[in-house]
């Protein structure tokens, strides 16, 4: 497997092939890595890849296992004396590949805007899996070797598609708490096996480790028979609900005492 190298984004979220990934740029660090992704187009409208075959400004997103998105800015809990971080690596300790999951996803940015105070505003496309190998802390913005992760169909993947979409469509029915005929026919979903499972695993709502458990699962079918066991339990857990103990919490006004 022959590896590459890309400007590496780390998120408090994971982005999964085929979503698309709105960002709001504006530390340094990453200012810089858009500034130099922009170098690599015919021009700075926004546009990523020109009519000539200009190379699309890509970049690796990798979601924080621990971490800060954000570098802090001022001293804070527990030492207010200690001074904020700075660099490519803030918030990331003294090895940041550690700090990472190891699977992530390279984005392809179709629109990088500046704004007149020197922010940007990114929309991005998530195309394929990644493992990073290695991370480099000595330019402007992390950077990562990584190699490409293939997506296997596995075993019965075409049938685990359809279980899923039909459990995805039952959990979104339960957690909107919307009659059937109130949502999209099936025609508006995707067929294909791995787009279900990458579709699915973005929609539900599940915490990071999950999401990052169903982006590095080893193929499409894997993926598909656990969001099954995701999508049953999270809606029988809704179902449910409504039955539990002191439920009226959750519609009331919490007191801060």
């Amino acid at each position: 497997m022959t590896t590459a190298r890309l400007p590496l984004f780390p998120l408090n979220s994971v982005l999964f092939p085929g979503l698309v990934l709105p960002l709001n740029i504006f530390e340094e660090r990453y200012r810089a890595l858009m500034r130099d992704l922009l170098k690599t187009g015919p021009d700075a409208s926004g546009t990523a890849e020109d009519e000539s075959g200009d190379e699309p400004r890509r970049f690796a997103v990798v979601a924080i296992r621990d971490g800060r998105e954000v570098a802090p800015t001022a001293p804070g809990l527990p030492d207010q004396t200690a001074q904020p971080e700075k660099g490519p690596a803030a918030g990331f300790g003294a090895d940041p590949i550690q700090a990472f999951h190891p699977v992530g996803c390279i984005a392809d940015a179709a629109t990088i805007r500046e704004r007149s105070d020197g922010s940007f505003e990114v929309l991005a496309t998530g195309t394929t899996r990644i493992r990073i190998l290695s991370v480099d802390a000595s330019g402007p913005y992390l950077t990562a070797e990584y190699e490409e992760v293939p997506e296997e169909p596995g075993e019965e993947a075409g049938a685990l598609a359809e279980g899923v979409l039909r459990a995805f469509r039952s959990y979104q029915k339960r957690l909107a708490g919307a009659r059937e005929r109130s949502l999209a026919g099936t025609a508006d979903l995707p067929d294909e096996p791995s787009v279900v499972s990458y579709l699915v695993a973005a929609a539900a709502v599940l915490d990071v480790p999950a999401k990052q458990r169903l982006l590095q699962a080893p193929d499409t079918a894997t993926r598909l028979r656990e969001e099954l066991r995701l999508l049953r339990a999270e809606t029988a857990v809704i179902r449910h609900l409504p039955s539990l103990p002191a439920v009226d919490l959750t519609r009331n006004p919490t007191s801060p005492n």
